[in-house]
């Protein structure tokens, strides 16, 4: 079920944004089995990642609730209204942040960009089971 779209207008303010996301949209979640939340990004946080990943395991936990996260790189540290965001990071520094706040989350992470796909949780459990395959017909 798609609840709604989280828009952080002109910064990076995730924690506002995730907030709104379960303190307004998820009131009612005792209507449903399960949900998830999906961000969308091409960078990092304002927020400290240490902050935002211990109130996404008290969140997820209480709504029995995923984070998932699609992180595209891009080349510029400017959003397209090209406002400079509070907290600026590599994309290595991102990736690495993202991944501390999904496994927090107990969701999934992807980071990809105009030279394609550089990790994704999914791809890599499909690659295991693809090997774990290949060894099991080898034997």
């Amino acid at each position: 079920r798609w609840v709604l779209s989280l828009q952080c207008k002109g910064s990076r303010n995730f924690m506002s944004a995730l907030r709104r996301a379960v303190e307004v949209d998820f009131k009612d979640k005792d209507k449903h089995k399960s949900q998830g939340l999906y961000l969308l990004t091409t960078g990092i946080p304002d927020q400290e990642t240490h902050t935002i990943s211990a109130y996404v395991s008290e969140v997820c936990r209480g709504f029995d609730l995923q984070l998932h996260v699609c992180l595209f790189s891009v080349t510029e540290d400017v959003d397209s209204n090209r406002i400079i965001p509070a907290r600026c990071a590599n994309p290595t520094e991102t990736a690495i942040a993202f991944k501390e706040i999904v496994q927090a989350a107990n969701g999934r992470f992807h980071w990809f960009g105009e030279a394609g796909i550089f990790e994704s949780d999914d791809i890599t459990v499909i690659v295991s089971e693809m090997e774990k395959a290949n060894n099991y017909s080898q034997k």
